[in-house]
C-alpha cells in the first residue's frame, strides 16, 4: 500500500474507533449521571458498538495487511448492520401510536434470571414498551434516531474499507 492510502485507512479506522468510544462514553454518562436506564434495544445496540470498536482496533493495528483489514471490515460491517436493524426497530417502536406500543416487560434482570438464554436473546432484539419511550432528544432526534444515523455512517465507512484496493482505488468500478 502506498503511504497516502495507509494514512487514509488509518484515519478511517481511528475515526470509527474514536466515534465508538465517544458514543459508548456518552451512553454510560447518560445511564450513570442522567439516570436514563437503557432499554433492551439500547443494550443490544451497545453490544454492536463494541463489535464495531473491536474491529476498528484490529483494522488499526493491522494497517499493512489488506486481507486482515478486509475481514475486520466485513465483521465491522456486520456489527454495524446489526446495529442498523436494532436501532431501526427502536425508532419504529418510538413512532408507533400509543395504543399500538407493546406492553412494557419485566426488565432485563428478570429475563436473565428466569428465562432461557435464547429467549432472553430474542427479547433483547425484539424490545418492549420501554424501548418506545423517548426520554432524551438532541436537535429534535431521539437517542435511537441518533444511534441509527451513527450505525449507518459506520456501515458506510466499513464498506469503503472493504471495497478499496491497496492502491486506494475502489473495487466497485
Amino acid at each position: 500500500m502506498n503511504l497516502s492510502t495507509v494514512y487514509a485507512r488509518r484515519l478511517m479506522w481511528m475515526g470509527c474507533l474514536f466515534s465508538v468510544v465517544g458514543l459508548m462514553s456518552y451512553g454510560i454518562y447518560a445511564e450513570r449521571v442522567l439516570y436514563l436506564d437503557p432499554c433492551p434495544l439500547c443494550i443490544t445496540q451497545r453490544l454492536f458498538y463494541v463489535g464495531v470498536g473491536l474491529m476498528a482496533l484490529v483494522g488499526l493495528f493491522m494497517i499493512r495487511n489488506l486481507w486482515v483489514q478486509r475481514i475486520a471490515g466485513l465483521l465491522m460491517a456486520a456489527a454495524a448492520l446489526g446495529g442498523v436493524m436494532t436501532a431501526s426497530r427502536q425508532v419504529w417502536l418510538q413512532h408507533l401510536p400509543p395504543e399500538k406500543v407493546p406492553e412494557c416487560g419485566l426488565g432485563l434482570q428478570y429475563w436473565l434470571e428466569n428465562e432461557p438464554f435464547l429467549k432472553t436473546l430474542s427479547l433483547l432484539f425484539k424490545g418492549d414498551g420501554n424501548c418506545a419511550e423517548v426520554v432524551w432528544t438532541f436537535l429534535g432526534f431521539s437517542m435511537g434516531e441518533w444511534s441509527l444515523a451513527w450505525f449507518v455512517a459506520l456501515l458506510l465507512v466499513a464498506l469503503t474499507l472493504i471495497f478499496t484496493r491497496k492502491d486506494g482505488v475502489s473495487d466497485a468500478h
